[in-house]
């Protein structure tokens, strides 16, 4: 196995033509997932690339960096819009992996409980991805196909996650057998935009309770023009098609169906919250 350090993307789409790479970056999901296997070919670490660790907001648009670490989100300056992701980027690991672990090696991992999804997913996030035909963006609920399986050609890598400028609160809320360093057995991300306490806008994400994480869309509208005080009785009534949650060593598919609901409805609680007490 040999290992190269491109410096810019073109010359990491070149060595991913030449057939047999990987792409290299936290690493905190290629190396275990190699396990007694045979390496790759080539390792191609690209977190000599400039640019791709840089967070910035252009055009009304944020743009996160593929490289860019947990431990990078944790400690940027971001709205309030950001909050859900930055609760879930203390979740993820430890903080060594949080050091480490990158946003696209999140998503690319595609774990159902992955913890970076459905905070991104809740911000409309797209997945930019460069590739032989060029530059082309995905939506990340389009990304994800299934467990370990995403939209990534030949020859094609993420450069950046994108996510739209907007008003809105964000919060995350996770259920494990403890609270830290346990893998999820349900998750919720929640950006609310609220009017004098009613809500205008809602975006929620439900993760660990279905093969993909998924946005409830039927509970997003019905959302609008509540008060706090309504959003109970609505997550309770709300029809979530896509809730699937299997039985695991973590939890029962029978207590992650009752228990999601209620955790719905702190994290909207959450996210309607005055930003000192949601942060």
């Amino acid at each position: 196995m040999t290992l190269q350090r491109p410096e810019s993307i073109d010359a990491a789409l070149a060595l991913l033509a030449e057939g047999g790479g990987t792409i290299l970056a936290g690493g905190t999901d290629v190396y275990p997932a190699l396990r007694d296997a045979t390496p790759p070919e080539c390792m191609i670490d690209v977190t000599g690339i400039e640019g791709l660790r840089d967070i910035s907001l252009r055009d009304g648009i944020w743009r996160l960096g593929a490289a860019t670490t947990w431990t990078d989100i944790v400690r940027a300056e971001l709205p309030q819009l950001f909050t859900g992701l930055k609760l879930a980027a203390r979740e993820v690991g430890s903080v060594q992996i949080q050091n480490t672990g990158t946003l696209a090696g999140n998503i690319c991992n595609a774990s159902p409980a992955a913890d970076g999804v459905p905070t991104l997913m809740a911000l409309d996030t797209q997945v930019e991805i460069m590739g032989p035909e060029g530059r082309r963006a995905v939506m990340l609920q389009d990304f994800i196909k299934g467990p370990r399986a995403v939209d990534l050609g030949a020859g094609e890598m993420i450069t950046a996650l994108l996510i739209p400028d907007r008003a809105g609160q964000g919060a995350f809320l996770k259920l494990g057998s403890r609270r830290y360093l346990v893998i999820s057995i349900a998750m919720v991300s929640a950006v609310i935009k609220s009017d004098d306490g009613v809500i205008s806008r809602a975006a929620i994400s439900v993760g660990a309770c279905s093969p993909v994480a998924f946005r409830a869309t039927a509970l997003e509208e019905a959302l609008v023009g509540a008060d706090a005080a309504a959003v109970a009785g609505l997550v309770q009534a709300a029809d979530l098609p896509d809730l699937t949650p299997i039985t695991d060593v973590r939890a029962s598919a029978s207590y992650r169906q009752d228990a999601v609901r209620t955790l719905v409805t702190r994290t909207i609680h959450q996210a309607m919250e005055p930003p000192h007490v949601a942060g």
